[in-house]
């Protein structure tokens, strides 16, 4: 009878342990399925959303403040050691009409995000206007990722807003980078488009009729594969397959708004390289405009 309850509490015992020891040996994989939940859900999160710094945005969304600075804040060093860069063709010249607003000369973009041409040109054309005026807020986008350089990292001009006491500047982001309308440009403005922008490529900047950009005067390929800090960084770096293109570029843009501001400002126009550039651009005769291959129809 004295052993029999000894007996029971020995099994007792037993169970229990047992239990103890299966939940045990459970518990890892436990934690193994949670963690792995948790990193699938975030990952599902940053390709959703579009967020990773490499990744492709559908859309835009704002452009960080560093990077801005970046585009914007290149050293007078840079852009003199650069000079033209790998740029090519320059502005060409046309006899057009002046898009002029309150006594300063006009300057017209119209492209698009998802056209990867767009997509470089933006990068020198930020940096130029930068120097003669203020972006206030400019998106950060890639072009589509189903053409030619796909998901090429770039800036937007869409609802960003410019000042300047020496030019206006107009954007007309045609389609977003899903290929669906965004804004549309007025009569007068595709009349220009079609006439001096081979009937409608892009990207096209006009230069208050005096000069026309078509296409991207840039090898494009020089982007491929980079972030957008990336981008910004090799931008100050001259040595850079990125600002000998980029800056190169924005250089010709630059020269080009000071031959129509009549060198204002001088702290801008009046750097040895610029005026350079200003030279070569002024030697070319007004001329019919000719197809850019690193152009979007």
């Amino acid at each position: 009878m004295s052993n029999r309850p000894s007996k029971k509490r020995s099994s007792s015992s037993r169970v229990q342990a047992a239990a103890r020891a299966n939940k045990s040996s459970n518990t890892p994989w436990i934690i193994g399925i949670a963690v792995l939940l948790v990193i699938g859900i975030a990952l599902i999160v940053a390709v959703a959303g579009g967020n990773s710094s490499s990744g492709d945005i559908v859309g835009r969304k704002p452009a960080p403040d560093a990077l801005v600075t970046k585009v914007t804040k290149v050293p007078d060093s840079v852009i003199s050691s650069v000079g033209q860069g790998t740029s090519t063709p320059l502005p060409q010249p046309i006899n057009g009409k002046s898009i002029a607003q309150d006594g300063k000369p006009g300057i017209l973009y119209i492209g698009a995000e998802y056209c990867p041409y767009c997509a470089t040109e933006r990068w020198a054309l930020a940096n130029a206007l930068a120097r003669f005026g203020t972006f206030t807020n400019l998106k950060i986008t890639s072009s589509d990722p189903n053409d030619v350089h796909p998901g090429t990292k770039t800036l937007s001009f869409y609802k960003t807003s410019y000042a300047s006491n020496y030019i206006v500047f107009t954007s007309v982001e045609t389609q977003n980078n899903s290929r669906g309308n965004l804004e549309s440009p007025s009569s007068a403005q595709v009349q220009l488009w079609q006439q001096y922008g081979n009937g409608g490529t892009i990207p096209f900047i006009y230069f208050d009729g005096k000069y026309v950009i078509n296409g991207a005067t840039y090898d494009v390929s020089v982007l491929d594969g980079k972030s957008w800090d990336q981008i910004g960084t090799a931008m100050n770096d001259a040595k850079s397959a990125v600002a000998k293109g980029a800056i190169g570029a924005a250089n010709a843009m630059t020269a080009t708004i000071c031959i129509i501001t009549n060198d204002q400002p001088s702290s801008v126009c009046k750097v040895p390289a610029i005026q350079s550039l200003e030279k070569s651009i002024k030697s070319q005769s007004a001329t019919t405009t000719t197809t850019n291959p690193n152009s979007s129809p």
